[in-house]
């Protein structure tokens, strides 16, 4: 029998980064080189690498027999537990019948896609799932290209939004920003939030990294700025290195009870609620204490650490351009100043330029411009920069802080040695570049 696919589901693309994976693990098998065996340098991925914080595990041991349904806008426990949260870290007074728990950010971004009537804006470079799930949900939707600073341009937001007929608009801000690592300070913010008081502009504000910001005092929640028209979401997967639990949430604007139950009815329908014992281990993980404050630091510390050096290492790189992260694991990589060079050599799009880092001897994965809505010949690259062991690197870190410049170079050294083969590895291959 001929199984007919919905057209719909025909026209969408596989998401980039499985995509990727797929492709280095074929390349991977088929190369026949006796140094391969080692793998790749593996800067394309953004998962956090350090361990599940040891009280979220020992939770979820504990709650290991929970087999009931939890409420669909998750347990109170847990509501309770990320409402404190917010105030405690993010300043956000958000009572706990605000938020609802979801199977990741992504999700509850979908969700949110779903219920929300109006074109959608979104600010490139991007994370690599935003315009996927946009397309298939048949949106409207543009692009809004950020100039060189990499920030959304009030100006440009409104030039846009009033060539838009829809009565809302939809804003996608992603604060702190994969790819760059760029931070929006309190002003920033304030002079966005106006364009979007002033244009009828909702905003899906994702700070799945706030929890990353290298100097924390920093951050500065879009929620807290525009209370009435943000819908802030975050999570477990970044800032407690729990990607596979599958636990995000969503703080809803102020006034809103009416779109509440319209989300609700949407969530059970599609999934019912999140696994009831991943909840009650995830309320430990957003209780406030000295265990979690402590993993804060430290591995905020580590990624600082980790992104002070891949970005000196890349701009060594004679006419390479880097953002300077203030908060993630990643930066952006602007290699256009090799555009001619490359194009002599036939490498004219971005993902030409992944796949010819892949080949021997580079073994070097990364993230191009075309898989972060950027023009195909755009030599923009995202750089993740998690290529180590998480648990020897956090034990290696509270045994001995490194302090200076020198110090920081030699835990990075001594503690990343992929990380630090691959940035040579990217550095040889546009001199050989040069060289053709």
């Amino acid at each position: 029998m001929k199984f007919i696919v919905d057209q719909q589901v025909e026209d969408i693309e596989m998401p980039e980064n499985l995509k990727l994976n797929t492709f280095l693990q074929e390349f991977h098998s088929s190369c026949d080189q006796p140094e391969c065996s080692f793998g790749f340098y593996g800067f394309a991925f953004g998962q956090s690498p350090f361990p599940v914080p040891q009280l979220i595990q020992n939770a979820l041991i504990k709650n290991a027999d929970k087999g009931a349904y939890a409420a669909v806008p998750g347990i109170p426990e847990l509501r309770s537990a990320i409402s404190k949260y917010n105030k405690h870290y993010f300043e956000l007074d958000v009572a706990p019948e605000r938020i609802y728990v979801g199977p990741g950010t992504k999700e509850l971004i979908f969700n949110l896609l779903e219920i929300l009537h109006g074109t959608v804006i979104l600010p490139t470079p991007a994370w690599l799932g935003y315009l996927p799930q946009i397309r298939f949900l048949q949106k409207n939707y543009h692009m809004l290209p950020t100039r060189a600073n990499k920030k959304i341009s009030p100006t440009d937001l409104q030039k846009l939004s009033l060539r838009l007929q829809d009565r809302q608009k939809i804003l996608i801000l992603n604060n702190p920003n994969n790819p760059t690592g760029l931070l929006y300070d309190r002003l920033e913010l304030e002079e966005i939030a106006d364009i979007c008081r002033e244009q009828n502009i909702v905003v899906i504000s994702d700070e799945i990294y706030a929890q990353t910001t290298f100097n924390f005092s920093k951050f500065v929640s879009m929620g807290k700025i525009y209370p009435e028209g943000t819908f802030v979401t975050n999570g477990l997967s970044k800032s407690h290195a729990a990607g596979g639990y599958r636990l995000g949430y969503v703080v809803f604007p102020q006034h809103a009870s009416d779109l509440k139950s319209q989300f609700k009815k949407i969530l059970a329908t599609e999934y019912t609620a999140v696994s009831t014992p991943i909840q009650h281990a995830a309320v430990e993980g957003f209780e406030i204490s000295k265990d979690m404050d402590e993993y804060f630091e430290i591995t905020r510390n580590i990624h600082r650490i980790m992104g002070e050096y891949v970005y000196n290492s890349l701009l060594e790189i004679e006419g390479v351009k880097v953002t300077k992260p203030e908060a993630t694991f990643y930066l952006l990589a602007d290699f256009n100043a090799f555009a001619t060079d490359l194009q002599k050599v036939k490498i004219n799009t971005s993902q030409k330029l992944s796949e010819s880092l892949m080949v021997h001897p580079y073994h070097t994965a990364i993230v191009g411009g075309d898989s972060l809505v950027l023009e195909r010949t755009d030599f923009s690259a995202r750089i993740a920069y998690v290529d180590y062991d998480g648990a020897k690197v956090y034990q290696s870190y509270k045994k001995q802080i490194p302090k200076t410049h020198s110090e920081r170079t030699e835990f990075v050294k001594n503690n990343a040695p992929k990380m630090v083969q691959g940035i040579k590895m990217i550095a040889k291959f546009f001199e050989d570049i040069r060289n053709k």
